[in-house]
């Protein structure tokens, strides 16, 4: 029988009435909340994930006022660079314990750097000035054709030779990571002036990390989560995620339902490139990954993607709530005897994961009964008579309905619907990531806390870093 995910019942299903492991020191993955699991019939969940169920927001477009597209796929770009799990399954529950990241639980853009000049110098120029300091492009071939230079540099048979290489699954990833080494390789160029060799590459590697560490936190978050959350963070610290310093780890709680919020708001067509058309985002330019680019109408403007001073139209997101593009509840990369709707696929890892209700977590959080009352009525409403989640409604399903009801707390007491992530979603996402930064020994909130953009440099914005 088939083993690819979404395919089976849960077994092992005594886990559910069994208690917690506690976390030790070195495991990748833990608990934010040792709280009891949520089992929901697997049928219930299918039916509310499938293609034309409750969640189908079909091809109609509803944006936000607030959060551009761009925005979005550096939340999956942020992903990429923190973990990696390649060993979980939908079919079976998932003991964490025994997980591996294969990436490094830090904002440290390993999966651009790799593990550094010395240990993968195909990722770095080989010769001139830069050898072994700046990274490698498709530009960088000998005699490129422009398709080539607009694109990765790859190897004879495609692939991108990246630090990792999911940031090559879409067309728009493909040329966020382009964008993101391109601003490595200009704070090369600005600090070249005074600074050479080895010295040269780690100031260039500090610098470029820390920018974008400084727009995770105080760009990123504040549209995602709101600066209400992301304020009483930085001035009152984590409540719930607290790792030991030097031992962080990915809460599942983050990883397998709240940061997987992006999935409501991706549109199901995406204008890249000023006064041309949108494209579909499984189409032929933007959907093939894993391939060269073959068309210029592939070529990412930034500037149409993320806000920015050129007073350009910018493609928005679509709102955060309780529907996804129909094109997401059929994936066409994912074969026909497998769970193909994403929306499923991420209810059923949530269960094989054995997390907790939305409405325990709330509780926990100490959240106001009435509100937690709002977003459950909401999350039913959604679900409608014919789909049973009375038992609790799951995770990720109860943080989009929190979004769509209670929405962003923009400024201290001020919520914007469907603009971000609710309380509860929204204090999960920032402690991990904010969380993350304070236990690694060389982010700026631990090596400098008065550290700010400057020095030439001066970038604080998504937009600003990647048309630096």
């Amino acid at each position: 029988m088939s083993d690819n995910h979404g395919m089976h019942t849960l077994d092992g299903i005594d886990a559910f009435c069994s208690p917690f492991h506690h976390r030790s020191p070195g495991e990748s993955f833990g608990r934010m909340f040792n709280l009891a699991p949520l089992s929901t019939y697997p049928g219930a969940l299918k039916e509310l994930g499938k293609q034309t169920g409750p969640m189908d927001g079909s091809t109609t477009s509803n944006r936000t006022n607030s959060v551009a597209v761009g925005d979005v796929f550096f939340g999956q770009f942020i992903d990429h660079d923190i973990t990696l799990d390649v060993m979980s399954s939908l079919s079976s529950n998932t003991d964490v314990t025994q997980l591996h990241n294969a990436r490094s639980p830090s904002l440290d853009l390993d999966n651009i750097y790799g593990d550094g000049p010395e240990a993968q110098p195909y990722l770095y120029s080989s010769q001139g000035n830069f050898a072994g300091i700046k990274l490698l492009t498709g530009a960088d071939l000998t005699n490129p054709t422009p398709l080539e230079a607009a694109d990765l540099v790859r190897s004879v048979h495609g692939r991108a030779i990246i630090g990792d290489p999911r940031n090559d699954e879409n067309r728009v990833i493909s040329q966020l990571q382009l964008a993101m080494i391109n601003f490595h390789n200009h704070v090369v160029d600005h600090l070249s002036a005074d600074h050479a060799g080895g010295e040269l590459y780690e100031l260039s590697r500090e610098y470029t990390t820390w920018h974008y560490q400084w727009v995770v936190v105080h760009d990123f978050l504040v549209k995602m989560c709101g600066g209400a959350v992301v304020n009483d963070i930085l001035g009152s610290g984590c409540k719930y995620y607290k790792p030991q310093f030097g031992d962080a780890y990915i809460p599942i709680e983050f990883s397998v339902a709240a940061y997987r919020f992006g999935h409501s708001m991706i549109p199901q067509k995406i204008q890249i490139q000023k006064n041309d058309s949108a494209l579909e985002l499984f189409g032929s330019l933007l959907g093939r990954g894993f391939e060269p680019l073959s068309d210029p109408r592939g070529i990412v403007d930034w500037l149409e993607l993320v806000h920015s001073n050129a007073g350009r139209n910018v493609q928005m997101a679509e709102k955060l709530d309780t529907k996804l593009a129909t094109d997401l509840l059929k994936l066409p990369f994912i074969s026909s005897d497998s769970e193909q709707s994403l929306a499923t696929r991420n209810l059923l890892r949530g269960q094989s994961f054995l997390l907790p209700s939305g409405e325990n977590i709330a509780h926990a959080m100490q959240r106001p009964q009435a509100e937690i009352d709002s977003v459950t009525i909401n999350a039913r409403t959604v679900a409608g008579n014919n789909i049973d989640i009375s038992t609790g409604t799951p995770l990720w399903f109860y943080l989009l309905s929190e979004a769509e009801t209670i929405g962003r707390e923009t400024t201290a007491g001020n919520f914007d619907q469907s603009e971000g992530l609710g309380p509860v979603g929204a204090r999960i996402v920032a402690e991990t990531l904010i969380g993350l930064l304070e236990s690694d020994a060389r982010s700026y909130m631990t090596v400098n806390r008065n550290w700010e953009p400057s020095d030439g440099v001066n970038v604080s914005t998504l937009g600003e870093m990647l048309t630096f």
